[in-house]
């Protein structure tokens, strides 16, 4: 089974973050930028929240509210799930589908040290799978 480790070495560690009081157009520019679908809100070292695109859409757009006036603590969600590097794929495949989130925060040793999506998890499924399949068709017809 796949590790978080594993798809950070893979991905790389970087993390794009914002702070509390940066406004949620800033926001939205750096995702942009990066093209990625959530920042994690960091104050110092600490883990705030994470500000994600469905946050935008439901609590700014929905809301009538501006952008350019809002700020990402406003609408961040500040109950999060992180885990550990240790965690399998599958364990966050389940935390994911459970809570309805697309982002894992990786955290160690009190820090973010990545972030895992679903779209991760799903690259890597399909990769043990078609792996395994490899395999048993080596098996089955006898080759190396």
């Amino acid at each position: 089974m796949t590790s978080v480790a594993q798809i950070l070495r893979g991905k790389g560690h970087q993390v794009w973050s914002v702070s509390p009081s940066t406004l949620v157009y800033q926001a939205l520019k750096l995702m942009a930028e990066k093209d990625v679908g959530a920042l994690l809100v960091l104050e110092g070292d600490e883990l705030k929240g994470i500000f994600s695109e469905r946050d935008y859409a439901r609590k700014v757009i929905l809301a009538g509210k501006s952008s350019r006036e809002i700020a990402v603590k406003e609408i961040m969600s500040s109950e999060v799930i992180t885990v550990a590097p240790q965690k399998t794929v599958e364990e966050c495949m389940a935390l994911m589908t459970d809570n309805r989130v697309r982002h894992l925060p990786v955290v160690e040793g009190g820090r973010a040290v990545g972030v895992m999506s679903i779209g991760d998890a799903v690259k890597a499924i399909i990769s043990e799978r078609e792996f395994t399949i490899k395999q048993l068709e080596n098996y089955i017809t006898g080759s190396p």
